[in-house]
This record gives structure tokens, C-alpha cells and sequence, in this order.
């Protein structure tokens, strides 16, 4: 109402369909073959033995054009009722041939009154009901051109053979569009489903199962009714983990605890060097009025005596949004660090600007990643790199490489496009 008073209309939800081409073809085809159907029989005036009978059907023809061209210009208005009668003209025209043309013009291989405009009215059954709709229509086509030549004429056989083969492989073809179609709308279903899943794995691995790990780890150093709590924190952790991951399980029992391997515990500030602490941000990073950050105030509350930090001298801009995540994503990279290289590993962060793209590199000294680590890690349910890291730079458009040698560390390379933002705006070329 508010657009309406202000003179705006509001903005038409538009059909994306593979057939909405075709049916504007059709319809410019329709056109098109009646103008052509009209001079050829104005050229033939003269030789049809009842011009007048010719008259009428083409001027009969055209008044049901003015009134139906826009019928065929999609699904929802080219009915079937409409269809019958449209092949109705047509084959009405082929047997009204033989009434107003000489039998001579007729055995000679005359064109019948509606001519190719006859295909027409096929075409529109093979569009909206498919190749069986088609061969229907094209084989009343068929027998109404027999019955006007008289005769299995070569000529004849062979329009009526190409009518009939267009016919059908258009339907065919339209039939294979529609299932294309209709597997793409349910991929890209699944695909958003999938992403909003994965964001709120990855939300709940940033988060609860994170304090889980920290209950459980803090019960059992207490001990007395605190290690009961951390049992049930780390029972309802793998439960968790396992829903996460993609199935229910029934809580843990004593031999999966046993093996079981705590996560580590949420990274939301910077490192200060001692081992299993972290310290609050020294500073936020405000977006600019544009509603972009510098990456650098956001990665710069992380260095400390364990983790050092290097940064050109210049701002290093992404949007707000993708600049969060980014900096969330190193966290994860950097509680990693924590946890599986050692207390006494260091590790060091390098932004790099580029001109399409900004680059954050996590490196560590510690003793590296065993092969095939990673793969096993997410079939577990540790999501820390699948979701954590990997998934918050594919939202983005970029992506997160591993490289990693036994004994001499491991590197995290980051890449984010510039001018992206989380689940939108354009997307960079994946490196991973």
C-alpha cells in the first residue's frame, strides 16, 4: 500500500523457467506463419476453384489469432482446451483444402489453406504436455493431410514424417528440461539447507560444545561431585558432536569416553603466551561509514608471547561482516595451535593485502598434522576445521589450505575475496 501511494508499483515475482523461451518461439512462430499462410493465399487467389471458401477460413483464422496470440506466451494460459481447438483450425483447414482448391493443384503438391502454420499447433502440445501430446496431435495432422492428397504422395509422407519427429523430440526435449529443472531447484534446496545446517554446527562448535569440553576438563582436575559433572558435560559433548555431524546417537559409555579426546576451549580472545589461558581483546574494530573493517584491528588482539603478529602498514579493508568471520576463522585456527601443537608452540600471523583478495597465513613450529588427520577428524565429529575454519571461507567465496610437514610445523593459508560478505555479494576463486 505504502508503494502504491507513493506512485511505485511493486516489483513483479518473475518465472525462471527453461520454457519461457520457448514459448515466446512459438509464439513468434505463430505470427509469423500466418502472415506467410496469408500471402500465399492471396498469391494462389486466383487458381483455388471456391476463393471465397478460402477467404473465409483465412479470415476466420486470423480473428482467432487476434483473439489467442498471447495464449501461447506461457504454461499457465495455453490450456488444453485451447490447444484442441487451435489443432482444430489446423486440421479443419487441411480438409477444407480439398473443397475450395482444384484436384488437379491438390494432386500436384499444393500447399493445404493453413500451410505450415499447421506445426504450430503441434509445437503447443509438445510444449506444455510432452512427446506423447505431441504424437497425438501430429498424427491427427497426418491423417487429416492423407484424407485431403487421397494418396500416400512422397510429398506428403515426408511433411507429415518431419511434423510428426519435430513434435516429438521437442516434447521429448521439454520433458528432459522440466526434470533438469526440478533437480536443480531441489539441489539448490538442499544446498541452502546444507549452509544454514553447517552455520549453526559451526555456531554450536564455537559454543556449547566448546563449554562442554571446558566443564569436563575442569570436573576431572576437581574431582568429587565436579567429576560426576564433567562425566554428563562429556557424555552430552559426543552426543552433540554426533548430531552435529549428521545422526543421533545414544550418550557415551564408559569405553567411548575412555577414548574419547576433549575438545579445546572456545578461542574469543588473544592469546597471552601461558598455557590453556587466553585475555580479552585489547580493542574492537568499528566499521567504517562504507561498512567496512580493517582486518588488522581485528587480528592484532591476538599477538602475545606466544603468537606474533605481522601486518602491512597500510589498512587491510574487507566488509564488516566477512572481516568477523575471517578474524573467527583464525581464532579457530589459533586454539588449534594451542591445543594440538603444545604449550610451548609458537605460532605467527601474517596478513597479506592483495589486490583482488586478502591472504592471513597461521603458522606453528609444533610437530605437524599427520596425513589423512583432518578426514579422520571430521567423520568424528570434530568439526573445528570443517566448519570452524573451512566452512566460514567458503560462505565467503575463498578458502583455507593446509600444509603441514611431520616434525616442522603446520601453515594455514586464508583467502578472502574482496568485497564479499557472508552467504552473498560476489564470489572469489577457491584455492583449496
Amino acid at each position: 500500500m505504502a508503494a502504491r501511494r507513493h506512485g511505485k508499483r511493486p516489483p513483479k515475482a518473475l518465472r525462471m523457467s527453461v520454457e519461457l523461451p520457448l514459448w515466446r518461439a512459438i509464439t513468434g512462430y505463430r505470427i509469423l506463419t500466418l502472415v506467410y499462410t496469408l500471402c500465399q493465399v492471396a498469391f494462389s487467389y486466383r487458381h483455388y476453384e471456391h476463393p471465397l471458401g478460402a477467404v473465409a477460413y483465412m479470415g476466420a483464422l486470423t480473428v482467432w489469432m487476434a483473439l489467442t496470440w498471447r495464449r501461447t506466451t506461457s504454461p499457465e494460459r495455453c490450456t488444453r482446451q485451447f490447444l484442441i481447438v487451435d489443432l482444430g483450425f489446423a486440421v479443419g483447414g487441411i480438409l477444407l483444402t480439398s473443397l475450395v482448391d482444384t484436384h488437379a493443384r491438390i494432386m500436384g503438391g499444393a500447399p493445404t489453406l493453413p500451410s505450415i502454420w499447421t506445426a504450430g499447433a503441434v509445437l503447443g502440445f509438445a510444449i506444455k504436455g510432452g512427446w506423447r501430446w505431441a504424437a497425438v496431435a501430429s498424427s491427427a495432422v497426418a491423417v487429416a493431410n492423407l484424407v485431403e492428397r487421397e494418396q500416400l504422395a512422397r510429398d506428403t509422407l515426408r511433411n507429415v514424417v518431419l511434423v510428426w519427429v519435430a513434435g516429438v523430440a521437442i516434447g521429448y526435449v521439454v520433458e528432459v528440461a522440466r526434470a533438469s529443472e526440478r533437480t536443480l531447484a531441489r539441489a539448490l534446496q538442499i544446498e541452502a539447507a546444507t549452509r544454514e545446517r553447517e552455520r549453526l554446527a559451526r555456531d554450536i562448535h564455537d559454543s556449547v560444545l566448546q563449554v562442554l569440553a571446558m566443564v569436563q576438563r575442569r570436573g576431572t582436575a576437581i574431582g568429587g561431585e565436579a567429576a560426576e559433572l564433567g562425566r554428563m558435560a562429556g557424555e552430552q559433548e559426543v552426543a552433540l558432536r554426533t548430531l552435529v555431524a549428521g545422526g543421533l546417537v545414544r550418550p557415551a559409555g564408559a569405553a567411548a569416553m575412555a577414548s574419547y579426546v576433549p575438545a579445546p576451549a572456545p578461542v574469543t580472545a588473544a592469546h597471552d603466551g601461558t598455557a590453556g589461558t587466553a585475555v580479552a581483546p585489547a580493542r574492537s574494530a568499528p566499521p567504517a561509514a562504507d561498512g567496512s573493517c580493517d582486518v588488522r584491528a581485528l587480528l592484532a588482539p591476538f599477538a602475545g608471547a606466544g603468537v606474533t603478529f605481522s601486518e602491512p602498514g597500510a589498512p587491510v579493508e574487507l566488509p564488516a561482516a566477512a572481516a568477523a568471520e575471517l578474524a573467527a576463522a583464525v581464532s579457530a585456527a589459533l586454539d588449534n595451535v594451542r591445543v594440538h601443537a603444545g604449550d610451548g608452540a609458537h605460532a605467527w600471523i601474517l596478513v597479506e593485502d592483495e589486490p583482488h583478495a586478502v591472504i592471513v597465513t597461521v603458522r606453528d613450529d609444533g610437530p605437524g598434522i599427520p596425513e589423512g588427520r583432518l578426514a579422520d577428524a571430521e567423520r568424528e565429529g570434530r568439526l573445528g576445521v570443517a566448519l570452524s575454519i573451512r566452512g566460514r571461507l567458503r560462505d565467503l567465496g575463498g578458502s583455507a589450505a593446509w600444509v603441514s610437514v611431520t616434525g616442522q610445523g603446520t601453515e594455514v593459508e586464508l583467502t578472502v575475496p574482496k568485497g564479499t560478505t557472508p552467504e552473498g555479494g560476489k564470489r572469489g576463486k577457491s584455492r583449496a
